[in-house]
């Protein structure tokens, strides 16, 4: 496992900020870690790096314990990017990758090349104190990715990212999970983590609610799938009527046909009982991350 968290707590006096979370990630997936603002996320984050020593529990990140002698030189092999990104004003976009550089002994001569790969190749030589916030995030980024690290922590990393500069970052997150890096990414926008991560870490009140992939999450909640049939005028109480003898939700007439819900298991049988009429579409909307979230946090 590329981290390996066991019974870790963190106590601040009464509060328990992360109360016993067991957690394994495995090498070269991208996990997205969400959570409501106090569920735990950012101070985990913090241990995992070495930055807050655990109240109780081990954490283990690329094969060694984060409190140990040992985890100084594999803190050269992370990279981490804070919520919010705190740069000099003063320097320059590359002067500023350059100081970075030196303090984590990764080679200057990644500075450029990585300018280019957030798209501020144009803008290395302006002061940063000229850039703009999305400018910014992709700086924080950038410095991120030196050293070319086999663990990257990203605490809300599209802050202030455009649409365009959203793609492109997922873009480059997909590259380095394919050579084996492991992400591990926190936002609120959920809507965007949904289909662009391999498995999910959901937290609240410092404990972890649930993880796995998207499909095992939706399965384990239960929630029911959203169908929507369109169906001509003519056949609308033929549909309304089979329908109803096979699903227990109520049925929702829309402006084409009719909306409802069902079971997972139910879906088929929902489909069959459709096959005989003169169905124009039909449309499987399933439980979206946002309503897992909500479910798994309530």
């Amino acid at each position: 496992m590329a981290i390996s968290v066991r019974g870790v707590h963190k106590h601040y006096g009464a509060v328990r900020a992360v109360d016993g979370v067991d957690l394994d990630i495995p090498q070269g997936q991208v996990v997205g870690l969400i959570g409501h603002n106090g569920a735990g996320k950012s101070t985990l984050f913090k241990m995992m790096l070495g930055l807050e020593k655990p109240t109780a529990g081990s954490i283990r990140v690329a094969g060694a314990d984060v409190s140990g002698r040992g985890f100084r030189a594999v803190r050269r092999q992370l990279g981490y990017l804070p919520e919010n990104v705190v740069l000099y004003d003063n320097l320059s976009g590359l002067e500023t990758l350059h100081f970075f550089a030196r303090l984590k002994g990764a080679p200057l001569q990644q500075c450029v090349p990585l300018l280019e790969r957030v798209g501020l190749a144009h803008a290395g030589r302006r002061a940063v104190r000229e850039y703009s916030k999305g400018m910014r995030q992709r700086l924080g980024f950038a410095q991120a990715l030196l050293g070319q690290p086999r663990v990257l922590f990203l605490d809300e990393p599209t802050n202030g990212l455009d649409p365009q500069a959203i793609r492109d970052f997922y873009a480059t997150l997909h590259e380095l999970r394919s050579s084996g890096v492991t992400i591990v990414i926190t936002s609120h926008i959920l809507a965007e983590l949904q289909e662009r991560v391999d498995s999910l870490a959901i937290l609240a009140a410092g404990k972890l609610q649930a993880q796995g992939s998207l499909q095992r999450l939706r399965e384990d909640t239960g929630l029911p799938l959203v169908v929507e049939i369109d169906v001509p005028p003519w056949q609308h109480d033929a549909a309304r009527q089979a329908l109803q003898a096979v699903v227990a939700h109520p049925l929702e007439s829309t402006a084409t046909g009719l909306r409802l819900e069902c079971q997972r298991e139910q879906k088929m049988l929902v489909l069959a009982t459709l096959a005989p009429l003169a169905v124009h579409d039909v449309r499987l909307l399933e439980p979206s991350l946002e309503d897992m979230f909500l479910g798994f946090s309530a």
